[in-house]
């Protein structure tokens, strides 16, 4: 526990600069996205150790090209400006992907398919599900301050439900939510964090996002912990078939990077296109 808090009291000050900077020095806008994309290609090599496991045969540096590639449109906000680029992105990625391990299985075809669909996965799992917070951050610009605004609810909502999820598990939880994936979950925790999520996003409306009135902040921010816990069983699921607890112990008390990005993944494209309605 005292490790685990002690990770968050030097990663949180770091990321809530991040996100605030902008406010004052407007290039500043491009440490967030330097952070994310350390996070995100951690968080893809952690993927790939999970199949590796499994000898499941992803070719590694096919998605590492992929994912660089996807991230750099999503720096340039494509899904906004120019939103057929992306797709030829992703288009021109599985064609190459499926090229090249045409040839890569010329021994044993038989894991080809595999090979295949855990390279593709990787990609479009992390690096594309997570390219539209990059997106959020960069494509907001032309508005002071709402990209800054927008990440700061969105963080602020999924780390409340994540704390409100387990403290309320831990002292009420009594049924479990899903025991076949994730044991440690319950429904009382899964209610807490809900709760607390829409607690996180009143207080935001009412501190510094009056733009975003409340009856539009807690229903959206039900939803985003709502998928952030279904982000989270996700990725326990997959643990849980590579045998592995944690992706990876990068973060001491916390696992890996791809521990504390599967709540965010699912959240981020909601978040982003929500915002591009409204706003």
């Amino acid at each position: 526990m005292k490790t685990r808090i002690l990770t968050a009291a030097i990663a949180l000050p770091i990321l809530i600069a991040a996100i605030i900077l902008p406010l004052w020095w407007r290039e500043a806008v491009w440490v967030f996205v330097a952070i994310a994309g350390l996070a995100l290609a951690a968080g893809l090599f952690e993927f790939y150790s999970l199949t590796k496991k499994l000898e499941l045969k992803a070719d590694a540096g096919i998605g590492y090209l992929g994912a660089a590639v996807l991230f750099t449109a999503f720096a340039l906000d494509a899904p906004a400006k120019a939103p057929d680029l992306v797709l030829m992105a992703v288009v021109v990625f599985l064609i190459v992907l499926l090229i090249t391990q045409t040839f890569r299985f010329t021994k044993d075809f038989s894991k080809m398919l595999t090979g295949v669909g855990v390279t593709a996965l990787g990609v479009l799992y992390v690096a594309f599900l997570g390219g539209f917070l990059v997106a959020t951050r960069v494509g907001f610009e032309n508005t002071p301050g709402l990209s800054t605004h927008l990440l700061a609810y969105f963080f602020l909502v999924i780390f409340a439900s994540d704390i409100g999820a387990y403290f309320s598990g831990r002292f009420l939880g009594k049924h479990k939510l899903a025991p076949a994936i994730s044991p440690g979950k319950t429904v009382e925790g899964l209610i807490g964090g809900l709760i607390a999520g829409a607690g996180a996003a009143a207080l935001a409306t009412w501190w510094f996002f009056p733009t975003l009135p409340y009856q539009f902040s807690i229903p959206l921010a039900i939803v985003l912990a709502a998928v952030g816990v279904l982000g989270d069983l996700t990725e326990s699921a997959m643990k849980r078939g590579s045998g592995s607890k944690d992706a990876a112990s990068i973060l001491p008390g916390h696992g890996g990077f791809l521990d504390r990005l599967d709540s965010l993944l699912f959240g981020a494209p909601i978040l982003y296109y929500f915002a591009r309605f409204y706003f």
